[in-house]
């Protein structure tokens, strides 16, 4: 029996079916004319709205396009992908900052009296602090942590060490034998009364319920980040929380661009090795890590965080390091994170060395960069040879010409997979943090960038990328123009997909 004559005979048993069948039949011209006439409304509809509140002109463009001529496409994925709001979360930073302002005071206040505040007049430092909302502090100690090898057991240290309270927060968590080496060790410490309150995102992870349940028997109080909470949220996958945080008692933390599994201890062997960096810090900017945190899991929890250590306190190892911790999302009145790394690329004056697994800026950050190269900085981009994701590695190709054209230095690493992200400007400033360079990172993660303005440390920094460059193929400028015609062309058409990779 044929698939039409067994659908006819399904009908005859279904009356009901039959007699909508029919009507369809009879009007489907009407029907069909009904919906495409709906569709291209809410496409017209929908693109007004992307052309008022997409935060790029590029972005305005691609999606007005798309959803005046691909409604049906476009429309659904706009409202998953496309919206710049963030409802809801204003208020709650509000509210969080509100119920921090005495402890904020003085904190403020102790650091002035405590000469942990870098000298006035440096320019520089206060649009930093104006982008970051959060002081620079002084009186800081700053370790270097080299991919999972140092990075793990140093987390697993300072969670031992924890008496009061333990912050946790990361972008993956899986359920491997490093992810259950840390929950163990938070389930340790609960057991022994310390607080451990863990954060994870929900879309970077989904932790199975057998991993969790041991924490949350423990005391351990753990939640997604959530971005889909509120009715108009509902269907928000676009906001993700990049960050990478750990806070000890409020004396020391750490932050960076290893996530929580195996594969960054390079144990995966599909990846191979895992190539990233961490930094571990002592002293006040701790408790300017810890803000970022308490307004993350006020929206999460729906609760104040009381409890924590707001007495700022200097390295104990006498170090002098001036830092700051810029925490920066899609909910900012500015865009914070482009600003400040527009910011470092133009003070740079003789060194900018920029290493990022996902490099897809869009035009100003060329502009930048060129306009740093004529002044004769030594700008050199470090990027993976092997990229987990093919659109954006497609992507970076089409920048080529453009950076080659100002002397710009690319190098592609090819000892591994490069994860790290990392600046260095001239000798004495560098960033280590969860910020990649690309659109979702500047305009749609919450990120935590770390700034360090000391050169005995930069200098530490400066000779790991030597080292990763070591590792590196530097990429011959015309070695764009040499692959083929097809290449180029889809290099060309995943440069466009930029505003929304």
């Amino acid at each position: 029996m044929t698939l039409r004559a067994s659908c006819r005979n399904w009908l005859a048993r279904h009356p009901r079916l039959q007699r909508s069948a029919r009507f369809l039949k009879r009007h489907r011209r009407r029907i069909t004319g009904t919906v495409v006439f709906v569709a291209h409304l809410l496409g017209a509809l929908t693109s007004v709205r992307a052309i008022m509140e997409t935060r790029t002109s590029q972005g305005a463009i691609a999606w007005a396009i798309s959803l005046n001529t691909m409604p049906y496409v476009a429309v659904p994925a706009y409202w998953v992908f496309g919206r710049s709001d963030f409802n809801g979360y204003i208020t709650a930073r509000r509210t969080e900052r509100e119920s921090l302002k005495p402890f904020w005071r003085n904190f403020d206040s102790t650091l002035r009296e405590r000469s942990l505040v870098p000298e006035p007049g440096n320019s520089g430092t206060t649009v930093v602090e104006r982008l970051a909302k959060l002081p620079a502090t002084s009186g800081n100690h700053a370790e270097l942590l080299i991919d999972g090898e140092q990075t793990f057991p140093s987390i697993l240290e300072g969670i031992a060490r924890a008496e009061h309270y333990i912050l946790f927060q990361f972008y993956i968590i899986r359920d491997d034998p490093t992810g259950r080496e840390i929950r163990d060790a938070l389930i340790q410490r609960a057991q022994a009364g310390v607080r451990c309150l863990v954060l994870y995102d929900e879309f970077g992870s989904k932790p199975p319920d057998d991993y969790l349940a041991p924490l949350r028997d423990a005391g351990v109080r753990i939640f997604p980040f959530n971005t889909t909470q509120g009715d108009a949220n509902r269907f928000q996958i676009n906001f993700r929380n990049h960050r990478k945080i750990v806070v000890v008692d409020g004396l020391e933390a750490w932050v960076g661009g290893l996530n929580l599994g195996d594969e960054y201890k390079g144990l995966d062997p599909e990846v191979g090795y895992w190539r990233d960096t961490h930094i571990r810090v002592e002293g006040p900017v701790v408790q300017t890590v810890q803000v970022s945190f308490a307004e993350d899991w006020y929206w999460a929890a729906r609760e104040v965080l009381e409890g924590l250590n707001w007495d700022p306190q200097p390295a104990k190892n006498g170090a002098d390091m001036r830092m700051l911790c810029l925490p920066s999302g899609p909910v900012d009145p500015l865009e914070t994170c482009t600003l400040f790394f527009l910011h470092a690329i133009n003070t740079a004056e003789h060194r900018l060395w920029i290493a990022s697994p996902y490099f897809v800026p869009d035009a100003q950050f060329i502009s930048a960069l060129q306009l740093a190269a004529l002044r004769g900085v030594d700008v050199r981009i470090l990027i993976p040879d092997e990229s987990d994701n093919g659109l954006v590695d497609l992507s970076c190709w089409s920048y080529l010409p453009e950076l080659h054209a100002a002397g710009i230095e690319v190098y592609r690493y090819e000892k591994g997979f490069m994860h790290h992200k990392v600046t260095v400007i001239d000798d004495r400033y560098c960033t280590i943090g969860t910020a990649n360079f690309d659109n979702r990172s500047f305009r749609l993660n919450f990120e935590v960038t770390m700034g360090v303005e000391d050169e005995s440390f930069t200098g530490e920094v400066i000779r790991m990328l030597e080292t990763d460059f070591s590792h590196s193929r530097k990429v011959v400028p015309g070695e764009f123009g040499e692959k083929s015609a097809w290449f180029r062309f889809w290099s060309r058409v995943a440069r466009l997909t930029a505003p929304v990779q």
